[in-house]
């Protein structure tokens, strides 16, 4: 029900802007793989090198089983990608957009 009082412009305006369903969806996706903090150990990590799963595995006290699964979920989202070289692969953030919002994220959670 739209209120009397709603300019009808100013909802028509709105409305050229409003965010897609897949926009949406795909944003929550994001956020959902950032709300796990293993996820979170490995991003962070990806933000200061290029790793491979053996150096994060190393890095991050844990099984390259449980880091492969972890990057596979974050490569399907787009928030990491890998380049093969040989018989490795090597994993970074995928794109500025995805490392500006971790930096700002990281930032907020530790601004005091």
């Amino acid at each position: 029900m739209v209120d009397k009082d709603v300019n009808g412009s100013v909802l028509k305006e709105l409305e050229k802007v409003s965010l897609s369903e897949k926009t949406i969806h795909d944003m929550a996706s994001i956020f959902r793989a950032l709300a796990d903090p293993t996820r979170i150990r490995i991003i962070h990590t990806l933000t200061k090198s290029e790793m491979c799963v053996h150096e994060l595995s190393h890095v991050l006290n844990m099984t390259q089983s449980a880091i492969s699964h972890q990057l596979r979920y974050l490569k399907n989202l787009r928030i990491v990608k890998r380049r093969k070289e040989g018989r490795s692969a090597f994993y970074s953030i995928d794109d500025e957009h995805i490392l500006t919002l971790l930096i700002t994220g990281f930032q907020h959670a530790s601004h005091e």
